[in-house]
């Protein structure tokens, strides 16, 4: 029997020859470009099978590919039919190179200019003997016929308290911005970047608490904001102000069109395509230039801080508490039976919200994949003597958490090769959380950090070492982030980043160390005896936000060396001071031993 994937693949290719066509470009994004979608947006997922994160495909007459990065190559060998797919990585194999070498000449290639950006497109637009089509609705809208409806969740108020700062100064700040480099007017797609100017938060993306809506910002501080009607309730919209005009979504060509003669910014990232064509056709000059949000959203302010903070300090307490009854009555429990315990450990927090993305639980093989998502049908019980990671975040009103913790099941003790490796992940976390660095230096240039104990054991991980995460906003947040790709952005005070070095053995066991950072000026260091410091450099360095011991079982004490040693013991001892006076009795003595300096029993 032909799998369901293989029956929609057939039914889109002749679709695609009576539209003309002879192929289609399928990205994972919806119209909105953001990292999660909606299960209406999950084309891609429908089409394939795969459901990672970040992916597309290209579909031809006689061939079809599925690609992906490294985090998802055993996903995509499990969830994509290989008898009609070729299941590629897109950093090996570029879906633009690849159809460059597999489509015939003349080949008229269709794309959804709604949902994908200038930039995912450009590689595309070079290729010789290749037409692209741009198509008036995505075709796989056609074939979906039981496709889920949008989301309808309401828009909702996040108040001063928790934001820090109201939204008519948010939007003078970018207004000013877009005044001093010549432009009148920006177009927003990032839902993430709207609800943080206009102080707004929402329910349609699962685990990122926003409201699906586009606008534009414009250079006098006003803004259009094209949302479902229905979606703001009054208080919203009072909340909104005069300065914040409504519009049904179906009117954003009009309202674009009235921006002939003006200079409007697009980002080549983050707006579908479709907006520099629109307003090319009517008459506007587009700059591409940076979503100008998305800086300032990064660099959290005083209040967004101190937000993440308590987050944390409410996160560590759920999380010591499932770290204590894994150890103890969790010791036969299931992948998904643990990611469901966790999750209720946060939801007795009054505060807490959702996950901030869908928990990797992964024991055993199953930790080797990077982005492992368990199944009933993948559910594996934990056993003794294997390894176990844990990685999952929270959403609470003050901010977003983000925390991975590898553990031994015991009870007997763990190899000595793991604890090496184990010890090796733990190193490359503690060093990069310990760097201080000049103002102005950008991610990449301290990814080394995390990776160099593993690099001389000729051991390395296939992911990023950081990622920017929200306040009460998406767990992946731009611009900035530590990884060996050479990312321009310099990391700033007020920036949230990961620290996750890794390390993934396939077929056996996956390790993962994850704390939260927070950029903030580097105190500055006493001055050599006869010397006078240096005060004319401004350094940065990390406060580790995340409150969670690492498993002690898994550490090479002689290996992880006296001064790392020194600087775990005192990160364990801070958690013990914070974490402990808010737990039950018999977890808060478990936390004691948890939190031991090593050299102790």
């Amino acid at each position: 029997m032909p799998s369901p994937s293989s029956t929609r693949l057939e039914a889109l290719r002749a679709l695609l020859t009576d539209e003309g066509l002879d192929g289609l470009i399928i990205p994972h994004s919806d119209e909105f470009l953001g990292e999660y979608t909606p299960a209406c947006a999950e084309r891609l997922a429908w089409l394939t099978g795969f459901t990672g994160s970040a992916g597309s495909a290209v579909v031809l007459q006689n061939h079809a590919a599925v690609f992906s990065d490294g985090r998802y190559t055993t996903q995509l060998e499990q969830q994509v039919d290989g008898a009609c797919w070729q299941r590629l990585h897109s950093q090996q194999t570029p879906p633009a190179t690849w159809l460059a070498d597999t489509a015939g000449p003349g080949a008229r290639i269709g794309y959804d200019p709604r949902v994908m950006s200038q930039a995912e497109l450009r590689p595309f637009t070079t290729l010789d003997g290749v037409t692209l089509v741009a198509t008036p609705t995505n075709p796989i809208d056609t074939l979906w016929t039981d496709r889920p409806a949008l989301p309808n969740g309401p828009a909702f108020i996040h108040p001063l308290n928790h934001a820090g700062e109201s939204s008519a100064s948010k939007r003078a700040r970018i207004a000013q911005a877009l005044r001093a480099c010549g432009q009148d007017a920006a177009v927003l797609s990032d839902s993430a970047s709207i609800a943080w100017l206009l102080n707004i938060r929402g329910s349609d993306i699962p685990c990122t608490p926003v409201v699906l809506a586009f606008a534009l910002i414009h250079a006098d501080a006003s803004a259009d904001l094209f949302i479902a009607p229905g979606k703001i309730p009054p208080p919203v919209r009072d909340w909104l102000g005069a300065d914040i005009r409504q519009h049904d979504p179906a009117d954003m060509e009009q309202i674009l069109a009235g921006l002939s003669g003006r200079t409007v910014g697009v980002d080549p990232a983050s707006n579908a395509v479709w907006f520099a064509q629109c307003l090319n056709s009517h008459g506007a000059t587009v700059r591409e230039t940076p979503d100008p949000c998305l800086l300032p959203k990064a660099c959290k302010n005083e209040v967004e801080q101190a937000g993440m903070r308590s987050a944390h300090l409410r996160d560590g307490v759920a999380l010591c508490r499932f770290l204590h009854w894994l150890d103890t009555d969790g010791r036969n429990t299931t992948e998904l039976q643990a990611a469901a315990t966790l999750d209720a450990f946060r939801a007795e927090d009054p505060g807490y919200v959702e996950e901030s993305f869908p928990a990797i639980s992964g024991a055993g093989p199953n930790g080797a994949i990077i982005h492992y998502r368990v199944t009933p049908q993948s559910d594996h019980r934990l056993e003794e003597n294997e390894v176990y990671l844990i990685d999952s975040g929270g959403q609470y009103p003050e901010g977003t958490t983000d925390v991975t913790r590898t553990v031994w099941t015991g009870p007997g003790p763990a190899p000595a090769g793991l604890k090496e490796v184990f010890t090796r992940v733990l190193k490359g976390n503690i060093r990069l959380g310990q760097a201080r660095f000049p103002a102005g230096t950008a991610g990449f240039a301290l990814d080394a950090l995390a990776r160099y104990a593993l690099w001389q054991a000729g051991l390395d991980y296939d992911h990023g070492t950081g990622h920017g995460v929200g306040s009460f906003l998406s767990v992946h947040e731009g611009p900035a982030r530590i990884a060996k790709s050479p990312v321009a952005v310099a990391l700033q005070d007020g920036m949230v980043l990961s620290n996750e070095p890794g390390f993934y053995k396939p077929g056996a066991y996956g390790i993962r160390l994850e704390t939260l950072l927070l950029v903030r000026p580097a105190r500055p260091p006493a001055a050599p005896p006869g010397q006078v410091p240096d005060s004319t450099r401004q350094f940065l360095e990390f406060e580790t936000l995340t409150l969670a011991p690492f498993d002690r079982r898994l550490i090479d004490t002689a290996a992880l060396g006296p001064e790392d040693t020194a600087l775990l013991d005192t990160y364990h001892a801070r958690i013990l001071q914070l974490i402990g006076p808010h737990l039950p009795q018999d977890a808060r003595k478990w936390l004691e031993g948890a939190c031991l300096p090593l050299n102790m029993a």
